[in-house]
Protein backbone atom coordinates (compact mmCIF):
# COMPACT_ATOMS: atom_id res chain seq x y z
CA UNK A 1 0.00 0.00 0.00
CA UNK A 2 1.31 3.37 -0.92
CA UNK A 3 1.05 5.64 2.44
CA UNK A 4 -2.36 8.19 2.38
CA UNK A 5 0.42 11.30 2.11
CA UNK A 6 2.26 10.02 -1.49
CA UNK A 7 -0.90 9.35 -3.24
CA UNK A 8 -2.36 12.66 -2.06
CA UNK A 9 1.13 14.59 -3.06
CA UNK A 10 1.13 13.05 -6.85
CA UNK A 11 -2.72 14.24 -7.27
CA UNK A 12 -1.82 17.80 -5.64
CA UNK A 13 1.81 18.21 -8.30
CA UNK A 14 -1.46 18.39 -10.99
CA UNK A 15 -1.18 22.06 -12.22
CA UNK A 16 -4.18 24.15 -11.02
CA UNK A 17 -5.29 21.84 -7.58
CA UNK A 18 -5.08 23.58 -4.45
CA UNK A 19 -5.69 20.78 -2.51
CA UNK A 20 -6.18 16.95 -2.13
CA UNK A 21 -7.74 15.26 0.93
CA UNK A 22 -8.89 11.85 1.83
CA UNK A 23 -12.62 11.63 2.97
CA UNK A 24 -14.89 8.75 4.65
CA UNK A 25 -17.44 8.63 2.82
CA UNK A 26 -19.96 7.83 5.96
CA UNK A 27 -19.39 10.89 7.84
CA UNK A 28 -17.29 13.24 6.09
CA UNK A 29 -13.89 13.25 8.18
CA UNK A 30 -10.88 14.35 6.71
CA UNK A 31 -8.73 11.16 6.83
CA UNK A 32 -5.69 12.86 5.30
CA UNK A 33 -4.97 16.20 3.76
CA UNK A 34 -2.45 18.18 1.88
CA UNK A 35 -4.39 21.45 1.65
CA UNK A 36 -2.87 25.29 0.79
CA UNK A 37 -3.77 27.76 3.51
CA UNK A 38 -7.28 29.37 2.85
CA UNK A 39 -8.82 26.32 2.61
CA UNK A 40 -11.23 24.50 4.81
CA UNK A 41 -10.52 20.97 4.42
CA UNK A 42 -13.38 20.04 6.92
CA UNK A 43 -16.43 21.70 5.37
CA UNK A 44 -15.38 20.60 1.60
CA UNK A 45 -14.52 17.00 3.33
CA UNK A 46 -18.66 17.71 4.69
CA UNK A 47 -19.91 18.93 1.75
CA UNK A 48 -18.48 16.63 -0.79
CA UNK A 49 -19.44 13.58 1.12
CA UNK A 50 -22.97 14.51 1.61
CA UNK A 51 -23.19 14.91 -2.44
CA UNK A 52 -21.42 11.69 -2.88
CA UNK A 53 -23.88 10.32 -1.07
CA UNK A 54 -26.82 11.39 -2.17
CA UNK A 55 -25.55 11.40 -6.29
CA UNK A 56 -25.25 7.60 -5.22
CA UNK A 57 -28.62 7.15 -3.60
CA UNK A 58 -29.87 8.75 -6.91
CA UNK A 59 -28.65 6.82 -9.27
CA UNK A 60 -29.26 3.30 -7.19
CA UNK A 61 -32.72 4.91 -7.23
CA UNK A 62 -32.77 5.55 -11.03
CA UNK A 63 -30.92 1.82 -11.43
CA UNK A 64 -27.48 3.05 -12.23
CA UNK A 65 -24.74 2.15 -11.07
CA UNK A 66 -22.13 4.36 -8.81
CA UNK A 67 -20.66 7.52 -10.48
CA UNK A 68 -16.67 6.83 -10.68
CA UNK A 69 -16.17 10.41 -10.66
CA UNK A 70 -17.79 13.51 -8.76
CA UNK A 71 -17.25 16.91 -10.41
CA UNK A 72 -19.03 19.85 -8.91
CA UNK A 73 -17.79 23.28 -10.65
CA UNK A 74 -17.77 26.44 -9.19
CA UNK A 75 -17.32 30.14 -10.61
CA UNK A 76 -13.37 29.95 -9.33
CA UNK A 77 -12.85 26.29 -9.54
CA UNK A 78 -14.23 22.56 -8.92
CA UNK A 79 -14.50 20.28 -6.46
CA UNK A 80 -13.56 16.59 -7.51
CA UNK A 81 -14.32 13.27 -5.83
CA UNK A 82 -13.21 9.87 -6.79
CA UNK A 83 -14.85 6.54 -4.12
CA UNK A 84 -11.57 4.36 -2.98
CA UNK A 85 -11.39 1.19 -0.93
CA UNK A 86 -13.01 1.26 2.64
CA UNK A 87 -15.86 3.62 1.71
CA UNK A 88 -12.96 6.56 1.46
CA UNK A 89 -13.53 9.70 -0.91
CA UNK A 90 -10.43 11.15 -2.88
CA UNK A 91 -10.90 14.73 -2.81
CA UNK A 92 -9.17 18.00 -4.89
CA UNK A 93 -10.32 21.25 -5.07
CA UNK A 94 -9.20 23.10 -8.20
CA UNK A 95 -8.38 26.70 -9.24
CA UNK A 96 -10.32 27.59 -12.59
CA UNK A 97 -8.44 26.53 -15.27
CA UNK A 98 -6.98 23.26 -13.90
CA UNK A 99 -6.16 20.38 -15.62
CA UNK A 100 -9.05 18.54 -14.86
CA UNK A 101 -8.66 15.60 -17.80
CA UNK A 102 -5.56 14.80 -15.78
CA UNK A 103 -6.92 15.47 -11.99
CA UNK A 104 -9.47 12.77 -12.87
CA UNK A 105 -6.91 10.44 -14.19
CA UNK A 106 -4.33 11.06 -11.00
CA UNK A 107 -7.49 10.63 -8.31
CA UNK A 108 -9.12 7.60 -10.56
CA UNK A 109 -5.05 6.01 -9.71
CA UNK A 110 -4.84 7.00 -6.42
CA UNK A 111 -8.07 5.63 -5.30
CA UNK A 112 -6.87 1.96 -6.79
CA UNK A 113 -3.62 2.57 -4.63
CA UNK A 114 -5.62 3.78 -1.51
CA UNK A 115 -6.14 0.32 0.20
Amino acid sequence: MTGYREVLERVSAVGGIRGTMLVAAADGIVVAESLMDGIDGRAVAALTASLVGRLRRTTASAGLQAPTVMHLRAENGSVLAVPAAGDLLIVAVTERGANLGLARLEMLDAARQVA
